[in-house]
């Protein structure tokens, strides 16, 4: 009898752990936000969306081939892919080269991508576009207090695919086993291989420590596209990818909310990019909303010479929410605040605690724009049928209470 009744308290306890966990999207930007979710499960959809740059400028003939990107205490660095083994820092707003970094005792093979943890940057030695048969992928690990007192020493991290068997040369273009794209997270480093057959992307894992490694595949996940670029900011598991279509349309790749390094657990979002016939390389950001993508030269049969560009796009619409705390359900625990439906075709309920009824409230739209005014008070019904569909802002007159995304459908 004591068994039974050990194990009826064990069928009791399980039951109530894992009672109101209900899975689902919990990103209020998604179509398929499910307010009652209280786990993520990856499901969130979205609608089509399109940026456009908010600012570009022509790079110097130096970085006609400029391929990865990084922000150092908000100055941003670049490379090239072929030959050249400088690092250059170019200025933001100007796209003039303010310094140059040699790279000693190293050749460029395909510097394709640029990384960076705490102490250190990385850069990826791996394209392998020509025939996909590179036998001597490495990846160079320098310390940044070196590198700018011109004192670099290079260590290398050398690694093959733990699925390539076959090196068999493809031709041009035509191998799944190409990397343009990797961020440095925690004590490995994650390869986003850029896939001119299926247009998917495998993440592969590898130390971050010199030595030769085999990159163990982790994931795949069908991007649709060519990825060329990662960024990421890891305390807020944040992945943001670029890349382009083949007919060269630019996209962002949004990876967040997921689990531990499981990149492709949580919210997947495309966004397209509005400049066609772009060969996105690089991309970066030091805060989640601010990004800069950079495209090398390429010559167009019909629109002739697209330059080489350092382009500066703001998708706080998109993550500022969630990176700042405020999006899903751990936002609605914070803030004790619960907003459905939404998205909502007219009118949004919003729940509150006691103490902040009667606690006033403001709707904004994404230009700052005040559009709706009012006070709390107790269950709060607040038609916004009149305003236009778009996604909006609330803020809430409390310290503690941080702002919410409201969607009108």
């Amino acid at each position: 009898m004591k068994l039974i009744n050990m194990l009826l308290g064990l069928s009791l306890f399980v039951a109530l752990q894992s009672y109101g966990q209900v899975e689902g999207c919990t990103d209020p930007l998604a179509i398929n936000y499910n307010v009652e979710a209280t786990e993520n499960d990856g499901s969130c959809m979205y609608e089509n969306e399109t940026v456009s740059p908010e600012s570009s400028v022509v790079l110097p003939d130096e970085l006609t081939e400029t391929s990865g990107l990084i922000v150092i205490d908000d100055r941003v660095f670049t490379h090239n892919d072929n030959t050249d083994t400088n690092l250059y820092e170019v200025n933001s707003e100007t796209g003039a080269i303010e310094e140059v970094y040699p790279i000693p005792g190293v050749i460029n093979i395909d510097w394709e991508e640029i990384t960076q943890d705490e102490d250190n940057i990385y850069i990826g030695d791996f394209g392998n576009n020509a025939n996909g048969n590179r036998t001597d992928l490495k990846i160079l690990k320098v310390n940044k207090a070196d590198l700018f007192n011109n004192e670099a020493q290079v260590e290398i991290i050398n690694f093959s695919y733990s699925d390539q068997t076959d090196f068999t040369p493809t031709g041009g273009n035509n191998t799944d086993f190409d990397c343009e794209a990797f961020i440095a997270f925690e004590d490995n480093i994650y390869l986003f291989t850029k896939q001119w057959q299926s247009k998917e992307t495998s993440v592969y894992m590898l130390p971050k420590t010199p030595g030769t490694y085999t990159a163990e595949l982790q994931d795949t996940h069908n991007v649709q596209g060519l990825v060329t670029g990662a960024t990421y900011l890891e305390d807020k598991k944040l992945v943001v990818l670029s890349g382009y279509d083949s007919s060269f349309l630019p996209f962002f790749y949004l990876l967040y909310d997921y689990d531990e390094n499981d990149f492709f657990t949580g919210n997947k979002r495309k966004i397209q990019v509005s400049t066609s016939f772009h060969q996105v390389e690089g991309i970066a950001t030091s805060n989640g909303t601010d990004y800069y993508l950079s495209n090398e030269r390429i010559q167009h049969p019909t629109l002739g010479t697209i330059p080489q560009k350092l382009n500066y796009y703001n998708l706080s619409v998109y993550l500022e929410n969630y990176l700042q705390g405020a999006a899903g359900t751990e936002s609605f625990k914070a803030n004790n605040l619960k907003v459905y439906p939404n998205p909502t075709t007219g009118t949004i309920t919003v729940i509150m605690p006691e103490h902040i009824q009667n606690t006033g409230y403001t709707i904004y739209d994404m230009t700052g724009r005040v559009i709706l005014k009012d006070t709390f008070s107790g269950t709060t019904s607040i038609d916004i049928s009149a305003i236009q569909p778009a996604t909006y802002i609330m803020k809430v007159d409390s310290k503690n209470i941080k702002p919410l995304v409201i969607i009108k459908k």
